[in-house]
Parts: C-alpha cells; structure tokens; sequence
C-alpha cells in the first residue's frame, strides 16, 4: 500500500502538518486535499480587510500554492474529499471532472467550520453575506466601495470568485445594514461597516454583546457602540432577511427595518460530514473527538483545527474552541508525531480577543459560574476596575478585570479584560497563569513590570487577583 500522509483541508491546521512533516521528514509523500481554490488564508484578518485597513486581499494569504509547492508538498485545490473508508485506509475524492480513490498510510481531518445561516429565512438573497470566506470578503468590500473608486488590486487575486465580486462592483453602495449577532464576528463587522458610513443596525437576541466575555466586557462595548451612532437591537432575535431577489429589510422581534446589505454572524459549526458514515467518533460538542496527540478513536487518523475537540486545561474536558492558534499549533504536533516523535498538540484555555472601536476585550479560561460548577469548582468572581498607566501619565485609562477562582484551592479559573489602553494583551498573563494552575495568591505576587508608560505600580491584574484572593475566605 502507498503510504502518503494524506490531508483533508488546506488552512491553518492542514498546511501547519504537512509542513512540519516535511521538514522532519523530506521523503515522506505529503498529500493536501483541498475543496475550494483558497488555501492559507488569515481568516481573522477578513473584517480589516472589508473596513480597508488592509489594501489588497492578496495581504491575507500566508503561504500562496507556489510556496506550498516550493515545500515538495503536493497540494490538490478543487479536490473535495466526499468518503473516508479507516477499514481500508482510503478517501474518496471528487474534482469537477473527475472521482478517485486515495489511499492513506496517515490521515489528517482539518476540513475547519463552516458559518451558520440556516435558521435564518432570506439568508440566501443577494446582499446578504456570511463572513467566512475570501471570496465573500472580496465581494463585500467591492460592494462597499462606490464604482469609481474600486482599485481592481484589492479585490482581485486569480482564485476570486470573479463573476461575484463584479457583480456587487457595478451596484451603487449600500447605506445600510442589519449585522445579525453580537459575537466576534459581528462586533468587528460593525467597525468595518461604520468605516464605510453606513447607518449601522445591530441585531442580538441576547441582552448584551460578547456573551462569552461576559456582563462587565458586554456592558462596555454595548457603551462604546453607542457612542459610534451603532442602533442596538438587544434582546431582539431576528427570523427574516426580506426582500424582492436583493436585501431590502429584516424581520425582527421588533419589527421591520429597512436596510441594503445583511451581515448574518451567528456563529460557526464544525465541518464534520465527511465522518458521518463511519466510526469516527465525535464528542458532545458535535466536532470530532481527539486524544492529547490528536488522534481520533481510529488508528492513523487525526483530526486538528476548527472540526475537532481539545482538552481544555480547566475542566480537563474535551472542549471546542474553534481559533486561529490552536489549529496551527495542533497540525504542527500532528505532523511531527506523524514524522516519528509523538508530540502533545497541548491543552487550550479558550484565550481570545477583539476590538470594538477603540474598546479592547480579552477572555480566558472559565468565566461561567455555572460552567465552573459543573466541573466541579466553588467559583468566586470579583469585577475591578483599575487604571491601565499611572494615574499621572497621559493616556491612562481605565481597565475592568473580571476574575473566577476557585474557594476550596485558590486556583485561577478564567478571567477577562476590558479597555481601551492595551487591555487586550494583558489577559496572556491570565492565560500563562491557568495554564500553570497557579492560585491566585500566587498570581498576587507575581513580579510585573511597572513603568508610567506602561503600568501603575498595581497592574489592573494584580488588583484583581488582590480583591478576589480576599474574597476567597469571605
């Protein structure tokens, strides 16, 4: 039997193996099966870019196939993997002219996630996107731009969607627009629309934004949309994007409001079709169940990236957390486990960021009490909110730190920032001190750097970390 290391998925995961592989073990035949024509591409970079912070859509590429190439890795775009046989140790894959069969010696699934839009009548008329997708960043962002000032270079690459993106060029832009969900995606979505003055309409069914960050981040940001002129639909579930062919309006628990354009931005599910008819098993979250080395329940078969599970350093549970360095950092194990040196692709503690005007939000760990309790944990939570520089120094502003500890042991659970003034990078300190299962009295007296210009004497995490390690024998 051949014995290629075969991949399903050429992104962060996928690409991140085989070209670890590759330089562990230049000999081995490395096979990238990819569906669409896009390959290792900064999806997190695709609202910067449709804002115009980013010039062209070329900038996103990380690795384009001629460098894949250069690599010896034999990368396969327009080759959709339809069946996985692990008794055979085979994929079925179908081009548009084309099926065949393809046997493995190891087998990575790294076929990522795909945006939700179902449960949302009218999603599929035209001016209403998804932003997941180069081809849907390039058509919005020559949607957005009046015809005449379209520059060609940055919305024009050989692998776009070329018909879709002319299309929405030769249309006079929006001036409105109903983004659906108030997640990651939306928020940074909102920024991205304002910058192109269009009359911003946010839709979230819940009565705050960025609900895993929780209430103290969610009030915030609901604060600094605002003061952007965002409308905010809280508590407002939106059932119909209307219109005659084209987006002409939405259908919400608050009635009609006409807008031009649609974002839908309510959430993400992995794509795990591929395994449904064999016994590749998948966990409670729906994406596939993997081992610390990324191993499925089937022998030489892995999975890695936004369609798997990982262990998450907390709970010590299978958890899914679909983001950008955990699948690069779990493809890179995989593939030099399958080069012959087993390496743990590591926990996650679901650490994350993201930007709302000028309001920097952070979270990590456990912040959900009820999460916490079902691990096992007596959570505490304390909310402060500290200066970010020395009261004295100009641009200090203030910094909101939420903490979770545990009462009986004192450990770190989660935590998240809130801020203007860099609070975003603070939270690696939370993350590095979950991961090492410090308590919070050890976080209390960890030696941060203190300097005006950068912190006060007291880093808002180390208040923090003082108020709830007090609490804990309250």
């Amino acid at each position: 039997m051949s014995d290629p290391f075969v991949i399903i998925g050429g992104d962060a995961a996928g690409l991140s193996a085989a070209s670890k592989l590759k330089r562990e073990d230049p000999d081995r035949e490395t096979i990238v099966l990819e569906r669409g024509k896009w390959v290792s591409y900064a999806h997190c970079g695709m609202p910067y870019y449709v804002k115009g912070d980013i010039g062209s859509i070329t900038k996103l590429l990380s690795l384009s196939p001629e460098a894949i190439s250069e690599r010896n890795i034999d990368l396969r775009r327009g080759h959709e993997v339809t069946a996985v046989d692990p008794d055979a140790r085979t994929v079925r894959v179908r081009t548009e002219t084309d099926q065949y069969t393809l046997p493995y010696g190891d087998l990575l699934i790294a076929t990522g996630a795909h945006a939700i839009s179902d449960p949302i009548e009218g999603a599929d008329l035209e001016g209403a996107f998804t932003m997941h997708g180069m081809d849907a960043a390039a058509a919005l962002r020559a949607f957005l731009t009046p015809p005449e000032e379209i520059d060609p270079e940055t919305v024009d690459d050989e692998y776009v969607d070329r018909d879709r993106v002319e299309t929405y060029a030769n249309r006079e832009p929006p001036e409105s627009v109903a983004v659906i969900g108030g997640g990651y995606v939306g928020i940074e979505m909102v920024e991205a629309f304002q910058a192109h003055d269009l009359d911003v309409h946010l839709f979230h069914k819940y009565d705050g934004v960025l609900m895993p960050f929780g209430e103290a981040v969610g009030d915030r940001v609901n604060e600094t949309l605002r003061e952007h002129g965002v409308r905010l639909h809280l508590e407002t579930e939106v059932h119909e994007i209307v219109g005659d062919e084209r987006v002409e309006g939405v259908i919400a628990d608050d009635g009609r409001t006409s807008v031009d354009v649609a974002l839908v931005g309510i959430g993400i599910q992995p794509n795990t079709e591929i395994v449904e008819e064999t016994d590749i098993e998948c966990g409670d979250s729906g994406a596939i169940a993997t081992d610390e080395f990324g191993r499925t329940n089937r022998e030489h078969v892995y999975a890695a990236g936004d369609c798997a599970e990982m262990r998450h350093a907390v709970t010590g549970e299978p958890a899914w957390v679909p983001l950008g360095l955990t699948a690069n950092r779990a493809g890179r194990a995989i593939g030099q486990t399958v080069a012959g040196d087993p390496t743990p692709v590591g926990d996650i503690v679901g650490t994350a960021a993201v930007k709302a005007f000028e309001m920097e939000c952070a979270r990590t760990g456990t912040i959900d009490l009820e999460r916490a309790r079902d691990a096992g944990f007596d959570p505490v939570r304390e909310t402060v909110t500290a200066s970010s520089r020395s009261g004295y120094y100009p641009g200090a502003a203030e910094t909101t730190v939420t903490l979770v500890a545990d009462r009986g042991t004192g450990r770190l659970l989660g935590g998240t920032i809130v801020g203007s003034d860099r609070a975003a990078i603070r939270i690696d300190t939370l993350a590095t001190a979950i991961e090492g299962g410090m308590t919070v009295g050890e976080m209390e007296r960890l030696d941060l750097a203190y300097a005006p210009p950068f912190s006060p004497v007291w880093d808002p995490v180390l208040v923090a970390a003082k108020v709830l390690n007090g609490s804990l024998d309250d």
